[in-house]
């Protein structure tokens, strides 16, 4: 092992190259630059609103920003992280060398951070989280040029896809409406005053409104932006070190044990309660017998195994849902109370990351907030309307987007805080004066930013993995 591994800690002893290390390193700075650039360049729709309503003033806006969205990410759970992680092949990359593993991750953040360096630039709105799929999609589309088999999780890219289109569509809509019940129903004057000039303040409540819907919409972007950045490092880490970190460790081997006995027992009395139908319980409980075999196989030092009982594991947790979610199958509710405890347990061996992984991802949104945030506060602010903002439109926006984004983040879905955020903006301009109240350069640019991030993404990505995949 290269000397210089003693300089990473937390990996552990590895049997890395030189060379392999050297682009695992680069691949570690990558991602934690693409979370720096995803801090400054989708945390800025947070802070928009209370600077140009003059509720923060920049100075205080940002560092409290970053503060949560650094919150949002450490204790925002991984949820989202493992949705990531699902798109790509992983059970293939784990039968080809280690080079491969490196030019598809290389690829997905050179091109994501690429795009987004670009559009931020030019002070475009776009989305980080647009741009990272687009690039997993595209270097997933490579792998299967070159090695075959399904480089890409069509039903998960879908299930990501379809969050990421609707979500501005109901962030706009959503605007609109609660613009429209502020100005008819609730009808308090203040709330529409467009403030002029350094000491035009808004008054307390409404103050303490904005900065409360900043303080979520920064909570929200970091649970679920920054776990984008926790499933990446995460699938670097897997990449190039499957020993070490294709599953939990930290969990005993003896509580793992009980788990899958216990749930053994309950498939085999499942199966005689269930006798005439067809349950292929037989099926299961041999995902179980070769799952509690490479318990005791599983080390740091044998990928093979290490991987081979993550995936029986995961086997495992299907048979568990199967089981569950079929409503034909007699299940009294002790043994269905089982089930499912020990699904959430086992799940635990699998769906997991590092606490410094959490804490490096938490710190480079954090940071990256502070930094480089003006060019697109200045476009959310002025420019997607024709008129400055007022305390309500501001407001207006950021409750639609704290709110979609925190359920989102539920569901364990990404979604994007600019797409959501922006037209939310626009919905509570248009609630407020029609259609001519938006400004439509603005809105062509960022129309044609979200048309092409996609395909723009998609395309860097494979080019990089057909560069990168040259050297392997």
């Amino acid at each position: 092992m290269p000397l210089f591994c003693t300089a990473l800690p937390f990996i552990g002893n590895t049997d890395l190259s030189t060379p392999l290390l050297i682009i695992f390193i680069v691949c570690l700075i990558a991602v934690v630059g693409f979370e720096f650039v995803n801090g400054f360049h989708d945390t800025a729709n947070a802070v928009a609103t209370v600077i140009y309503t003059k509720a923060l003033k920049p100075v205080i806006a940002i560092p409290w920003s970053g503060f949560w969205n650094f919150m949002g990410v450490f204790t925002g759970g991984i949820a989202v992280a493992m949705g990531i992680l699902k798109l790509v092949p992983l059970d293939a990359l784990m039968n080809l060398p280690t080079g491969v593993g490196a030019c598809m991750v290389l690829a997905v953040l050179l091109a994501s951070i690429a795009w987004n360096l670009g559009t931020w630039y030019l002070g475009i709105p776009c989305s980080s989280s647009h741009t990272m799929i687009g690039a997993m999609i595209g270097a997933g589309l490579a792998f299967t040029w070159y090695y075959g088999g399904n480089g890409v999780n069509w039903g998960k890219a879908e299930e990501i896809g379809l969050s990421l289109i609707l979500s501005p569509i109901i962030g706009f809509g959503l605007a609109m409406l609660l613009m429209y019940f502020l100005k008819h129903v609730i009808k308090y004057h203040a709330l529409f005053h467009i403030p002029h000039g350094e000491n035009d303040r808004p008054p307390l409540i409404i103050r303490g409104i904005l900065i409360t819907t900043c303080t979520l919409v920064s909570f929200f972007h970091g649970s679920n932006d920054g776990q984008k950045g926790v499933g990446l490092l995460m699938l670097i880490l897997i990449a190039f070190l499957p020993a070490r970190f294709a599953v939990n460790h930290s969990i005993a081997n003896d509580k793992v044990l009980l788990q899958l006995n216990q749930t053994e027992q309950v498939l085999q009395k499942v199966a005689v309660l269930n006798q005439g139908k067809k349950i292929n319980i037989k099926s299961f409980t041999s995902k179980i017998e070769k799952a509690k075999f490479h318990l005791g196989l599983k080390n740091e030092t044998d990928k093979h195994n290490t991987y081979k009982f993550r995936k029986q594991i995961e086997e495992v947790i299907s048979s568990i849902k199967t089981v569950k979610e079929d409503k034909t199958i007699i299940l009294n509710k002790a043994d269905e109370e089982i089930l499912s405890k020990n699904m959430h347990e086992l799940s635990k061996l699998v769906e997991f990351a590092p606490l410094w992984v959490v804490l490096l991802i938490s710190i480079s949104l954090g940071l990256g907030t502070m930094i480089g945030w003006k060019r697109i506060v200045v476009t959310i602010g002025e420019k997607i309307g024709n008129e400055h903002l007022n305390y309500a439109q501001g407001a207006t926006s950021e409750i639609v987007a704290a709110s979609t984004i925190g359920l989102s983040t539920a569901f364990g879905l990404p979604v994007s805080t600019t797409h959501v955020l922006s037209s939310g903006i626009a919905g509570a301009m248009v609630a407020s004066g029609g259609k001519g109240n938006l400004n439509s350069n603005t809105l062509k640019n960022i129309g044609l930013a979200w048309v092409l991030t996609l395909p723009v993404s998609i395309v860097l990505a494979i080019l990089l993995f057909m560069l990168f995949h040259l050297f392997v």
